[in-house]
């Protein structure tokens, strides 16, 4: 298929058009992290569907969840192993190996997803991200899921300044792992099937998971009182598919295109879906027994001003985080004009 027809296609997609598949030349094994819920069920299996309508049915994508084709934490190994043709991951889990990947997955940076999209798109995140991902990892990557903006902690003590911070048992991971630790917190790294039960014991004060959506089956909300408010430690971010290098070299640039392309359609999917379901899911939080609390902007400052002297720290011994530490800022820099003609989503009254 050529690349008029893939637009055409893609076109139709959104317009509720879809094209009659044939039969599967290519059967794809999918790992992912996933043991269920809107990751695995939602996003993994809608950029399967979206490859699938865009190849004419040639690629056949089976999705997997997390476990039953190598350890859901090392999803990479599995890709670059052979093991499975492609994924659908959190580039985070590679932090212990390289700390450019919390750059790539979304830290507290203060991008939201919107800014996200804007720099991996339009400001040459996308290339940075590729070319990253084959140098470091051996794997091909590209974004095909947003995360949208998480709730900072489900918290059994109340949570607003930097002197509630200390000392706090918070269950977190990867980068916000270090820089909360550099806070005051004493952070505790779990399974997110022990965070509910570590909460109702009292092993742990508070925890850091997802966004409302994702949150709320989990329940936490059922054995934390208190909500805390913004989710600056992780404003937005990415999830990605990996492709397998012999696998992607063997495609051919038609078809290594259509993958982008349905990796770009699924942000886009993935956006309007998860922003629209966490609307839901905020509301049932506040209409509840919960206390949401929101965070002193001065504690707000303190995290983003120890974000960058970790930041600098961490560009100064590594080539690939200064150069994508540098073009987010960069980004930033251009945006710092946004507020000046765009009105805040959500502010105009009725």
């Amino acid at each position: 298929m050529n690349k008029v027809n893939k637009l055409a296609l893609a076109i139709g997609l959104c317009t509720g058009v879809v094209a009659t598949a044939g039969a599967a030349e290519m059967n794809w094994r999918m790992a992912t992290p996933w043991s269920g819920g809107p990751w695995l069920e939602r996003d993994a299996q809608m950029f399967a569907d979206r490859v699938n309508e865009l190849s004419d049915g040639k690629i056949a994508i089976e999705v997997y969840p997390g476990g039953t084709l190598g350890s859901a934490l090392r999803v990479t190994n599995t890709v670059k192993s052979g093991v499975a043709q492609i994924s659908h991951n959190y580039i985070n889990y590679d932090y212990g190996t390289d700390p450019t990947t919390a750059l790539l997955a979304g830290h507290s940076s203060g991008l939201t997803p919107e800014e996200f999209m804007l720099w991996m798109y339009e400001g040459g995140g996308v290339e940075l991200y590729e070319e990253y991902r084959r140098d470091v990892f051996d794997v091909v990557a590209f974004p095909c899921a947003i995360l949208g903006t998480e709730i900072f902690l489900h918290s059994n003590k109340r949570v607003e300044t930097l002197e509630d911070f200390q000392g706090l048992r918070l269950r977190t991971s990867g980068a916000w792992s270090e820089l909360a630790s550099r806070l005051g917190a004493s952070t505790v790294v779990m399974a997110g099937s022990d965070i509910y039960s570590a909460l109702e014991r009292g092993v742990i004060d508070a925890a850091e998971w997802g966004s409302p959506e994702m949150n709320q089956p989990t329940g936490f909300q059922e054995v934390a009182q208190y909500v805390i408010l913004p989710g600056v430690h992780q404003s937005g971010g990415f999830l990605e598919c990996q492709v397998n290098e012999a696998t992607w070299d063997a495609l051919s640039e038609d078809e290594q295109a259509m993958l982008r392309l349905a990796g770009k359609m699924s942000v886009f999917e993935t956006w309007l879906a998860s922003s629209f379901a966490d609307l839901a899911a905020y509301q049932a939080l506040v209409d509840g027994p919960n206390e949401i609390v929101h965070l002193d902007q001065s504690f707000i400052d303190t995290i983003y001003e120890e974000t960058v002297k970790w930041e600098d720290e961490y560009a100064a011994e590594n080539e690939w985080f200064a150069r994508v530490i540098e073009s987010q800022r960069d980004f930033k820099d251009t945006m710092s004009v946004w507020p000046q003609y765009r009105l805040p989503i959500g502010s105009m009254g009725r």
